[in-house]
C-alpha cells in the first residue's frame, strides 16, 4: 500500500460491470477509504518481474532431482518433446 503522499501523475478511466463495481464499492466501505485507492492497492499487489522470476527459480531450486539419460542425444530428444508438448 501507497502511504507516501505521492504524486499521481496519470488519469484512468475504467468501465466495470455492476458486480465489479459492488465488490470494490464494497470493499471502499469497508475500509473508509476511495474506490481509487482500492484499485491503487490492488495494484500495488501486483508482482513485479523480478517477483514472478524470484518465484520460478524458487520452484526450480526446490523440484525434486530427476534422472537424466546417460547418452546426451536421448537427453536432447527429450528436451525435444517436452518442449514440442508444451508449445504446441
Amino acid at each position: 500500500m501507497c502511504y507516501c503522499m505521492c504524486m499521481l501523475d496519470h488519469r484512468v478511466q475504467i468501465l466495470l460491470d455492476d458486480a465489479r463495481y459492488q465488490k470494490v464499492s464494497g470493499e471502499a466501505k469497508r475500509r473508509g477509504v476511495s474506490i481509487a485507492a482500492v484499485i491503487r492497492d490492488a495494484l500495488d499487489r501486483l508482482p513485479s518481474d523480478a517477483d514472478v522470476r524470484r518465484g520460478a527459480i524458487d520452484a526450480l531450486l526446490a523440484a525434486e532431482p530427476m534422472p537424466l539419460p546417460a547418452d546426451p542425444a536421448e537427453l536432447r530428444r527429450e528436451l525435444d518433446d517436452a518442449h514440442a508438448r508444451f508449445h504446441g
